[in-house]
């Protein structure tokens, strides 16, 4: 029932409203371990396993999608340079959601982010871990186990930014 109650949520939800100019940025949390968040396993689009806990230890950004959503279709081609911008030194993860396996993959093909990882999360489990309930969204994942999750929608500036600090030591 709550899984049905949140996917309820989900797909009322939409698209994240623009953040407002003045919105602090979330605080970090954790580090030096492993977060509970990363503590969960899923299908990619090409029906794959994936271990979340295989990104510990490194920087990454996960970024919480869905096919239908015009801001996630704006943003996916800048996410898609930063990746390759950073392919190497920081690890990309697409989570797609609130639709069927066919329309994420023509997402990611038709979007510019072919380049890296997306989930297939039709149930929303990974959001639901996550606590994302509107997209985009994302979570940055620093190399001392330390996590920021950004529940709304980013400027291609403070998305520079933000992935630019994963990689300061």
């Amino acid at each position: 029932m709550k899984a049905l109650l949140l996917a309820v949520l989900l797909v009322l939800a939409g698209c994240a409203a623009e953040p407002p100019p003045s919105a602090e940025p979330p605080a970090r949390q954790g580090g030096g371990h492993t977060p509970d968040t990363l503590k969960f396993t899923a299908k990619t689009l090409d029906d794959k396993d994936f271990d979340g806990t295989s990104l510990a230890g490194k920087p990454a950004v996960i970024w919480f999608w869905t096919p239908w959503c015009p801001r996630c279709q704006g943003e996916a081609p800048h996410l898609g340079a930063l990746a390759r911008q950073y392919e190497g030194k920081i690890t990309f993860v697409g989570v797609g959601a609130q639709d069927q396996v066919p329309a994420m993959k023509n997402f990611v093909a038709d979007n510019g982010v072919s380049g890296f990882t997306h989930l297939a999360d039709v149930n929303a489990s990974v959001w639901t871990k996550f606590g994302v309930t509107q997209q985009p969204a994302y979570a940055f994942y620093y190399a001392d186990g330390s996590l920021e999750i950004v529940k709304q929608q980013l400027t291609e500036t403070a998305l520079d930014d933000r992935v630019g600090k994963l990689t300061v030591k």
